[in-house]
């Protein structure tokens, strides 16, 4: 089997270059590895180093409140992010709580063993499910203590399959599995893996602690005035697709905020051409009464998490189509009502809060229109599906504390 997966990784290695030709996001796949070694050269592991790797941003702000406590706890360590995504490395390559950040390599046995020789890392952490056989393999090799983070398994996945057996090795290497769930808990227990504990995701001590921060945006306050306002964070076509006529025959007593997963200018320009409502872009704020306008697009990226502070009602993007849900944690910490669209079966979190009726799934922009009419004229139910998302967030913090003490422990 590690052959096989050896053969088609080097095949996919060679035959990635030439459609990144026509893909932006592709290339920067391909040309971001190139350079991987180049950094690492440059930097001394003759140190203690912490290795987390993350497919993308999802999974950074899954790894972020490990490496703070990691940081406080142990102020000497150095902290690597590698990234598999181009969104991910791209939106976090600066990020300061990390001493270097890279892409990580294709997973042959060459750059696995190239990429753990030269780093030498204390520790390594993987984080859900982006879990790579060699170089888990070379972790093992070099006795590197390796652990799994916000675990989250479905029996859909390779791991409980019969061709599976290479991708069950690699999470034997694993010292302990940290996991988001008593069912994928009881999935491992399936093949023979019971080195884990149910410790919860560590978004959710993430997104408690943005209520600490100073989430002050004067121009979100200014746009808002005391009208109700409907946040759309992360949102695609697909997204739009529900929205837009809710907005456009909406009221003047309601303000929209927009900020599209995608920003560039092309796309937004389409986005605003559709929009009946007197539109603003965020680009645009400094040379209008922002006050004046019903609909403000944000055309950066960054604010998204202290916009969601003045959110009455959220709409998260990604499960109208097939990108993926975004984060709904993050409005859900500020007390916000979330609508979001059909596809979410691989998102857990999002099932709960259904569940509690914290949260609220559409198919059509019909639905869109009733769940979120609703939410606008009871203010009463408004204000206490808000009130399940805040105690969803509060009763589901602390499993940072548990991957602390248990390394504590065992240091």
């Amino acid at each position: 089997m590690r052959g096989i997966y050896n053969l088609l990784t080097y095949l996919t290695k060679a035959a990635l270059p030439l459609p990144a030709r026509f893909n932006h996001k592709l290339q920067l796949f391909v040309e971001g590895r190139k350079q991987v070694f180049d950094q690492l050269e440059k930097i001394d592991f003759s140190e203690d180093w912490v290795w987390f790797h993350a497919a993308s941003l999802g999974e950074f702000e899954q790894a972020v409140p490990i490496m703070e406590a990691l940081k406080d706890q142990y102020p000497n360590y150095k902290i690597l992010v590698s990234f598999y995504s181009p969104s991910g490395y791209e939106n976090k390559k600066k990020h300061p709580l990390a001493d270097a950040i890279v892409y990580l390599p294709i997973d042959t046995p060459k750059n696995a063993k190239r990429f753990v020789s030269t780093v030498k890392p204390k520790l390594a952490f993987f984080i859900k499910y982006d879990i790579w056989p060699n170089f888990l393999k070379e972790l093992k090799k070099h006795n590197i203590r390796t652990f799994l983070i916000s675990g989250a398994f479905r029996k859909d996945q390779i791991y409980f399959k019969s061709y599976g057996s290479l991708f069950r090795q690699a999470l034997q290497v694993f010292e302990h599995i940290f996991l988001q769930n008593e069912s994928s808990k009881q999935l491992l227990k399936t093949i023979n893996i019971e080195n884990t504990t149910v410790s919860g995701d560590t978004r959710f001590d993430r997104v408690a602690r943005q209520l600490e921060y100073d989430n002050r945006l004067e121009f979100v306050a200014k746009f808002k005035e005391n009208k109700t306002c409907i946040v759309a964070g992360s949102t695609w076509p697909e997204d739009d697709a529900l929205l837009l006529d809710f907005i456009n025959k909406s009221s003047e007593d309601i303000k929209f905020i927009i900020a599209p997963h995608e920003i560039k200018s092309e796309k937004i320009e389409k986005l605003k051409a559709q929009i009946a409502k007197k539109t603003i872009l965020f680009s645009e704020k400094n040379d209008a009464e922002i006050n004046e306008y019903q609909v403000l697009i944000i055309d950066t990226i960054g604010l998204l998490t202290k916009v969601y502070s003045y959110a009455d009602i959220a709409y998260v993007g990604g499960a109208a189509g097939t990108s993926g849900l975004h984060n709904i944690l993050e409005p859900a910490t500020f007390g916000v009502p979330i609508v979001i669209g059909k596809n979410f079966e691989k998102f857990p979190e999002a099932k709960q809060l259904q569940q509690l009726a914290g949260l609220f799934s559409v198919a059509s922009a019909e639905e869109l229109s009733q769940i979120m009419t609703k939410l606008v004229e009871d203010k009463k139910f408004r204000s206490k599906t808000g009130m399940i998302s805040g105690h969803f967030i509060n009763s589901n913090t602390g499993a940072t504390r548990t991957v602390i003490t248990y390394l504590d422990q065992k240091h």
